[in-house]
């Protein structure tokens, strides 16, 4: 096992983890990461805006970057466009 450090961007702040995690494998790396990136962007996307991008960027005790992943949120509002002719809307 080694220590890992999961660090975080949001677009806007970077946040270094100061701690560390101890990682067995690549598989744990990635779901450590996956895992992460899930909750930061639960607390934070309600309270962003319609995009946000959130990055962790995995480093090893020398400090060499061995995974990076990012998630995008993007929301677009439509408006109230009719259907096309012959089309249902699907929530009716």
């Amino acid at each position: 096992m080694s220590r890992l450090f999961f660090d975080f961007h949001d677009g806007q702040s970077f946040l270094r983890d100061p701690i560390g995690f101890e990682c067995s494998d690549r598989e744990m790396i990635r779901n450590e990461a996956v895992r992460a990136l899930s909750l930061m962007a639960k607390e934070i996307i309600p309270d962003k805006g319609e995009t946000q991008a959130f990055t962790v960027v995995v480093r090893n005790a020398d400090n060499a970057t061995v995974y990076t992943a990012t998630v995008l949120f993007a929301g677009l509002w439509l408006g109230e466009l009719p259907f096309p002719p012959g089309e249902q809307d699907p929530f009716d």
